[in-house]
């Protein structure tokens, strides 16, 4: 083993790719980061990127790193471990050569043909009011809306990829992937951690995908192969150094920020806001929608998301925050720094103003024809208001579904971990606390997802013995925020009192403009 060995995180996010050097105490070594600005809509609605532009952003920012990082820093590498973006998916040819840009995980183009089952599936599915779940689940596969409205195009696809196995083959040759990074709309058996049985309702729902278009699977740890010349080349990395398999994004962000045991729950402020405990059983934290995979073999991560969470502050600063995008600019500062200001103006509780965060509707709770909903507004109220609204809308959001996880998993949660842009917030930081009535703790390195890829590898190549003692020496906390017991039961009350009592007033109201919509 190398003195002083150092492991070579890749995080393709979807506002950014990053590489980090780590060493076996959690150490940064080198950091280099590029923005993600080349995504294309060529509908309303749809989200592409070219797959091959994916890849030159990733030599681009290894060869970044290289020119910052320390002389030697190349020589002490003994391993990479990739985590990426979620349900992004990539076409390829017989010879691995993209066919299309890469469809990326917002996109909102769906399949209309929707699949029979055979009887006994749609039999089990009606008795337990699943026929949604099956549609949904259809409709949103892209490998679906490309063999209906691009046959053409998909009858020459050989390998139908994540992004994680995209970059995978780009990097070793070989069309392999992690079961951790298997989240997304592809027959994946998540209970055991491979891809469904012949017989599993999946394949039905995705009638057109065969299963040598998929890649194999190896768990958390393996090594999925080793950097080829032509990868070495392109990204300055060591060519035979081994790829070691981490886990999507979401599961390398809850094990970077240390949630290892069921009662630590690590939330995530970030485009998507969720909710995630780290299990050891095959817990669905919603009936019926399993848990995913896990970041460490034969574990799983029970999430509940909030489609759109963070994504609301960017919509209130193109929208409402033009005063501070003009002061940032002048003070050389972010936006969001300003917006800390923003919200501290504002009494907790934002004098009455309620927001329910369902800007973008579920697959179950909640359903398709959840919206969002602010109410409380008087003359009163200010932008300052309707931020902070916006900030603890989220928070109530996800203590119901940190309730929901209690009730799934029988294990009370004691501890909170925020990850992601958002936990840089104190306000954000101090009303979930608050809210939650739990003390709250952001991880000392903001970048957990890139942390977590790295204590896998770490754990695979011997610099520890197992995870949790890879989280004991890499995993330092940050500041944690108490909740203060005054405003926590203001939060309560308005929790319990209002929160809890908007959806199912809503819904009937929701379910009425759904169908005047989608009746037309």
């Amino acid at each position: 083993m190398v003195a002083d060995a150092l492991i070579l995180s890749l995080d393709f996010g979807t506002q950014s790719v990053r590489a980090m050097l780590f060493d076996a105490h959690g150490t940064v070594h080198g950091k280099a980061q590029l923005a993600l600005n080349d995504y294309q809509a060529p509908q309303p609605g749809w989200m592409e990127h070219d797959a091959d532009g994916f890849w030159q952003q990733l030599g681009a920012v290894c060869q970044q790193l290289w020119s910052n990082a320390a002389a030697d820093a190349r020589h002490r590498l003994i391993g990479i471990s990739l985590t990426t973006q979620r349900a992004t998916m990539v076409a390829l040819d017989a010879e691995g050569q993209a066919l299309r840009p890469a469809i990326v995980w917002p996109d909102q183009r769906r399949a209309n043909t929707l699949p029979r089952l055979r009887w006994h599936w749609r039999s089990a599915f009606r008795l337990l009011g699943l026929q949604h779940t099956v549609q949904y689940f259809h409709r949103e596969a892209d490998c679906n809306w490309l063999a209906e409205q691009q046959p053409e195009l998909w009858s020459h696809t050989a390998h139908y990829l994540l992004l994680s196995g995209f970059l995978t083959w780009k990097l070793t040759g070989h069309f392999r992937d992690s079961t951790g990074c298997q989240v997304g709309y592809v027959p994946y058996d998540f209970k055991h951690h491979r891809w469904a049985a012949a017989w599993d309702w999946k394949w039905q729902a995705l009638p057109a995908l065969r299963r040598e278009q998929l890649p194999e699977l190896l768990p958390p740890g393996s090594v999925l192969g080793h950097i080829t010349d032509t990868a070495s080349s392109h990204t300055g990395i060591p060519a035979g150094l081994p790829l070691i398999a981490a886990a999507a994004d979401k599961a390398c962000e809850v094990l970077g920020s240390g949630a290892l045991q069921p009662h630590i729950a690590c939330l995530s402020f970030g485009t998507t806001a969720t909710i995630n405990t780290t299990q050891t059983r095959y817990i669905e934290p919603l009936r019926f929608i399993p848990p995913y995979p896990a970041a460490i073999p034969d574990a799983w991560n029970t999430e509940i998301q909030i489609s759109r969470g963070y994504w609301m502050v960017s919509w209130f600063k193109e929208e409402f925050g033009h005063p501070e995008q003009a002061l940032a600019e002048e003070l050389g500062v972010t936006p969001e720094q300003l917006f800390e200001h923003l919200a501290d103006t504002a009494e907790p509780g934002a004098m009455g103003l309620m927001l329910q965060p369902y800007w973008s509707p579920g697959v179950k709770q909640p359903g398709p024809e959840a919206r969002g909903a602010i109410i409380g507004f008087t003359d009163s109220h200010n932008r300052a208001h309707l931020y902070r609204a916006i900030l603890e809308g989220l928070s109530y959001a996800l203590r119901e579904a940190k309730e929901q996880i209690e009730q799934r998993s029988g294990t009370r949660i004691t501890e909170l971990r925020i990850a992601g842009g958002g936990s840089q917030s104190d306000a954000a930081m101090q009303l979930t606390a608050d809210i939650f009535g739990l003390p709250a703790t952001r991880p000392r390195l903001y970048e957990a997802s890139a942390l977590g890829a790295a204590m896998v590898a770490a754990v695979s190549l011997g610099l520890h013995a197992d995870h949790a003692a890879a989280v004991k020496a890499m995993c330092q906390p940050g500041q944690t925020f108490l909740p203060d017991p005054a405003r926590q039961h203001r939060y309560q009350q308005l929790y319990q009192r209002v929160y809890r009592q908007l959806y199912k007033r809503l819904q009937p109201l929701y379910r009425a403009l759904y169908d005047i919509n989608h009746s037309q």
